[in-house]
């Protein structure tokens, strides 16, 4: 593992009965850096957050963070993390400070230096106000800063969050990035994020994505977007692979069929709408283009809209509950 690395992924892979979850992922993860692992329900980053928090045992490949190797170091590698849940984990019949008095003591920071530490953080998330009060009583915001908090008690090296912003709204969510972007400046906290927002993605140093287990793209989210080549252009017809067809054959270039809609990147997108509608007068039902963003790049990976993929996992999921 490169000594500048603070997590360090090869090759694993893991499996829920025949159902791969993870297959055959590598990355790493600097010191200091803020990653968004980016992907629809099911893409793996849930499984992926679970192995690096230690919630589950690695069976293949291998993992390090910091100097441990996950598969025997367990117990010294606890106390790097901090660890921020999709579920809530306060206690709400407990005050703010209550909540973080237990966890200090969870990890053995007690007495003069818990109340520092308290009071620090309190500050920090603008909480000191609400101290005392029942932890049930707080904004879904409010209740995400007492988790940071409360992850950042001990001194973690790492903090881990799986889909932070759930729940939260557009004003919360801000709130919550400008203070994992504090964290990692002022305290050289490593962070790693599972979000299914590509808007979220957006502002984090690198991506990865994530779908059906692979780590399909990782880099930064400029060089993602570069790796398109030109505007996307999305095309509504009656008959879109045919129209697909043609445009390939005429413009040489590579027309796609998206789910139902015809796709394709070019130079000068505003230039090529007008050149598409006067070729193919009366196919064309609706045409757009945009400069490319993270759901281009996950379509040109994957040939699938992410939007629907997120629909189709969340669908999924509410019948597996039913």
């Amino acid at each position: 593992m490169n000594v500048a690395s603070a997590i360090a992924v090869e090759d694993v892979s893991f499996s829920y009965g025949p159902r791969r979850a993870l297959d055959s992922v590598s990355f790493s993860i600097p010191r200091g850096e803020i990653f968004a692992f980016v992907g629809p329900n099911g893409g793996g980053k849930t499984t992926l957050f679970r192995l690096l928090t230690t919630l589950v045992p690695l069976q293949s490949g291998s993992v390090r963070i910091e100097s441990f190797d996950l598969a025997r170091d367990v117990r010294p590698i606890r106390p790097l993390l901090g660890v921020v849940f999709q579920a809530p984990s306060l206690d709400k019949k407990l005050t703010v400070v209550e909540n973080l008095q237990h966890h200090g003591h969870l990890y053995g920071v007690t007495g003069p230096r818990l109340a520092e530490r308290i009071d620090e953080l309190l500050a920090r998330f603008n909480l000191g106000e609400r101290r005392d009060e029942r932890t049930e009583k707080l904004s879904g915001g409010l209740r995400r800063r007492v988790e940071l908090a409360k992850s950042l008690l001990h001194q973690p090296r790492i903090l881990l969050l799986d889909e932070p912003s759930t729940a939260l709204d557009p004003m919360a969510r801000s709130e919550l990035w400008q203070h994992l972007e504090q964290i990692r400046q002022d305290d050289g906290v490593t962070i790693a994020l599972t979000t299914h927002l590509l808007e979220e993605a957006e502002r984090a140093d690198r991506v990865g994505i994530m779908h059906e287990g692979r780590l399909v793209a990782l880099d930064t989210p400029d060089a993602l977007r570069d790796t398109i080549g030109g505007d996307a252009i999305t095309i509504r017809a009656a008959e879109p692979a045919g129209l697909a067809a043609a445009i390939s054959e005429r413009f040489a270039c590579d027309a796609h069929v998206v789910d139902g809609d015809v796709r394709l990147e070019r130079e000068d997108g505003h230039r090529w709408v007008a050149q598409l509608v006067e070729a193919f007068p009366g196919a064309i039902d609706s045409i757009t283009f945009a400069r490319p963003s993270l759901e281009d790049v996950f379509v040109a990976r994957t040939g699938h809209l992410f939007r629907d993929e997120v629909e189709e996992a969340v669908a999924d999921s509410k019948e597996a509950v039913r």
